[in-house]
């Protein structure tokens, strides 16, 4: 196969030989890497763990939206389709990836789970159902989160009463009839909040009220502030990026006043629940009949079998680059910059990584499990530079 640029993008099977890189995720994230990979005729493949391109963003609720607009939602080489300053829904930013990757020839494995990583004397392995792909390098692009989060007290509520986590919430009408207690305050919990308030009672309960920003301000879309301002490319060690980033997320384009006017009755934290009865921190009650944990995402890295890798769930890493050698990640929450997460911001983590990987390739430096401390040895990165 041969990606746009003719460049040889490395399509290969588990009984091929050593690979440059493995890649493990092929949304967004694994797709931008994939690109730029592929701009450096290296040898790779990306390891998807769905039976399609995009299905983490089909799979979410019927009505998400994104609050980035299309100009800023482009992955490199391909614009985003749309008019600038209209805001995609979930269906098309699964489409244009789905299109992307097909654009450019990448090599995507499709229900491709990644079971086991682990290292070996020419660099990884990763293990799926399929087999075992060999590579001297592997990045993983999973995402900051992977597991859905519901707090223990969920396990409280009597059987009766219906319960999902936002990740399984699709649409009202697939609700049964009656109240809805959402519980979470961040961007997902404000949307289906409202959503659902156009047909039942709804009651949202906050833990931690996050700063609201408004999806246009003086004509112009808040993003077109943030990029003009700086502030998508502040530094995850910068001092504001330290401020930032021990702030609760913002939640844009939602607002209380416009849930209020629809009937939204705003909660304080959940304490504790019994049978069908949810208590808040405040000491009020509410008798539910259905709940939606919209309470986020957790990161599950235990497939990872290389020591150093996280610590309480958290990578271990300096702009994506690992202290174990050879292993990187990408499309992590704050890995460089504000946007490192977001569709159109991966770009440049991307960039910086493939360049990593590439130029260690062409020195002929290969990572060994037997460096001590987990660092490479100065090379094509520099004194001290990992990569």
């Amino acid at each position: 196969m041969t990606a746009r640029n003719d460049a040889p993008a490395g399509a290969v099977g588990p009984d091929d030989e050593v690979l440059d890189v493995i890649v493990v995720g092929g949304s967004q994230a694994g797709l931008a890497m994939a690109w730029h990979l592929a701009r450096h005729q290296l040898r790779f493949v990306v390891l998807e763990a769905a039976p399609e391109i995009g299905h983490s963003w089909r799979s979410r609720w019927d009505s998400l939206t994104l609050f980035t607009p299309t100009q800023y939602d482009a992955l490199p080489g391909m614009p985003f389709p749309g008019p600038p300053d209209t805001y995609p829904t979930k269906d098309p930013v699964a489409s244009y990836l789905t299109a992307y990757a097909a654009e450019f020839n990448l090599p995507v494995r499709l229900n491709a789970r990644v079971t086991d990583l682990r290292r070996t004397a020419d660099g990884f392995e990763a293990r799926t159902d399929d087999g075992v792909f060999a590579a001297r390098r592997a990045v993983v692009a999973t995402g900051p989160f992977q597991v859905p989060f519901t707090p223990p007290v969920a396990q409280r509520l009597d059987g009766s009463v219906t319960q999902l986590h936002s990740a399984d919430y699709r649409n009202p009408q697939a609700l049964p009839p009656g109240p809805v207690l959402v519980v979470g305050g961040g961007n997902s919990g404000f949307q289906i909040a409202e959503e659902l308030a156009a047909t039942r009672q709804v009651d949202l309960s906050i833990a931690t009220r996050a700063p609201l920003l408004p999806q246009r301000l003086a004509g112009q879309d808040l993003f077109w502030w943030l990029t003009r301002l700086g502030l998508m490319r502040v530094t995850a060690e910068s001092r504001l990026g330290r401020r930032l980033r021990a702030r609760p997320d913002f939640i844009i384009g939602s607002s209380r006043r416009r849930l209020r006017a629809a009937g939204v009755r705003f909660r304080p934290a959940v304490a504790d629940a019994e049978g069908r009865t949810v208590r808040f921190v405040n000491g009020s009650s509410l008798d539910v009949r259905t709940v939606i944990w919209a309470t986020g995402y957790r990161s599950d890295y235990s497939w990872i079998h290389i020591p150093g890798v996280a610590r309480d769930g958290q990578v271990i890493h300096c702009r994506g680059v690992t202290d174990v050698p050879g292993l990187y990640f990408v499309g992590l929450s704050w890995q460089h910059t504000r946007g490192s997460a977001l569709l159109g911001f991966v770009n440049d983590d991307a960039a910086f990584l493939a360049g990593r990987i590439a130029a260690r390739h062409q020195t002929g430096d290969l990572p060994s499990p037997d460096i001590q401390g987990g660092r490479e040895a100065q090379g094509a990165g520099g004194p001290g530079v990992r990569s």
